[in-house]
């Protein structure tokens, strides 16, 4: 019995060193490891922002008053507005047609004795709703820009600002309203699903391809164990790139991680077998690494992109939709990571989820054995 699992251990230790002497022969795959998570992340996180910052605004001021100056130098103080001045409103509507600005705000000529009258307009604003989100940041970044200034406006003459509600906000969780810090944590799931998807897809269709999977079929190795020696280095590869995204995300983009770095290493681990696990089921079935590859792209990492809450809302998405994104892994770990980064390690998030990743691994790998050869056609 000893010396069946001493062979059964030699023949696993050998197939590992197979595999990773493929990968040193083959440097694709530690591109892929290492390379593509460092790209991705300079793309998404310094070229994707759901911010809207130096937004062109456009100003109509039809008398030029000290109250008028001073709520447009508010404006010019800001990050998010670029100011551009306009003799009417005919002609900041016909730059607002064009798409040279993305708003108008006209302060109209009683600007100045309308200010703290009761039901009386002191400004319009207009705002171009062909991108709604943008409209709607842009509409609610007038009006609190409007609310403080009229606030300090009313302190520096010594009155009180007559309104029937004052909101206070209170952001929890990312109160400097940073889209990046939304976005890196959820990138690394899209990471860690295209590269653990690509390093696996390929494997059994490469074999498939140069006819070496024969070879081994015909000699002791079981089948488990060939699929575990292809695992066991992919796997290695595919969390030396997840530790890689985190160290990114936290020192380069000064993401908070509020959580455990533990967990976010073990709820990880559990995603990642989901990832090497579909694309070992993929290069399984398919048998042609072209194939292989494409069909990796398109079944984990356009669900994951666009069904996992990374960027679109799922609450949003229409029932049947909703219904079907709990087929897709990353959804539950891009819930995870935005906790444990954001928010620290809240175990209602983390165990619902982290339980479902280990189920869909298990199911993967399940049907990965099933449908592996075990003899030859």
């Amino acid at each position: 019995m000893s010396d069946s699992r001493a062979r059964k251990r030699m023949r696993l230790k050998g197939l590992i060193a197979k595999e990773f002497l493929q990968i040193w022969r083959d440097p694709s795959s530690l591109a892929i490891a290492f390379l593509l998570p460092v790209l991705l992340l300079f793309m998404f996180g310094y070229g994707v922002s759901l911010d809207a910052k130096r937004v062109p605004i456009g100003w109509v001021v039809e008398n030029t008053t000290p109250e008028a100056a001073s709520f447009t130098a508010a404006f010019q103080q800001s990050e998010y507005f670029q100011s551009f001045y306009f003799a009417d409103m005919a002609a900041a509507e016909h730059a607002l047609l064009n798409r040279k600005i993305m708003g108008i705000i006209r302060l109209r000529e009683n600007f100045s004795s309308q200010l703290f009258k009761q039901n009386s307009p002191a400004i319009q604003v207009v705002v171009d709703g062909v991108d709604a989100n943008t409209a709607r940041l842009v509409s609610g970044y007038v009006q609190g820009t409007w609310n403080e200034w009229l606030s300090h406006l009313s302190r520096s003459r010594g009155t009180t600002l007559s309104r029937p509600v004052i909101a206070e906000q209170r952001i929890w969780y990312n109160s400097a309203v940073l889209s990046k810090d939304f976005l890196v944590p959820g990138l690394i799931a899209m990471i860690m699903t295209l590269t653990g998807a690509l390093l696996t897809a390929m494997v059994m269709a490469r074999e498939w391809e140069r006819g070496t999977l024969e070879a081994m079929i015909a000699t002791p190795v079981t089948m488990g164990e060939v699929l575990l020696g292809k695992l066991v280095p992919y796997y290695l590869l595919g969390m030396g790139g997840m530790l890689l995204s985190i160290a990114m995300a936290v020192f380069l983009f000064d993401v908070p991680l509020r959580g455990s770095f533990w967990v976010l290493l073990l709820t990880g681990t559990l995603f990642l077998l989901v990832a090497l696990g579909m694309g070992l089921l993929i290069s399984i079935i398919a048998k042609n690494q072209f194939v292989a590859g494409q069909a990796a792209i398109v079944v984990t990492y356009l669900p994951a992109f666009l069904l996992s809450g990374f960027i679109f809302n799922i609450n949003s998405m229409p029932t049947a939709i909703q219904a079907f994104t709990y087929l897709v892994g990353a959804r539950y770990f891009v819930a995870i990571l935005q906790t444990v980064f954001l928010a620290g390690d809240v175990w209602p998030v983390i165990l619902p989820n982290a339980l479902a990743l280990a189920l869909m691994a298990a199911v993967l790998f399940a049907l990965a054995a099933k449908k592996a050869p075990k003899r030859l056609e």
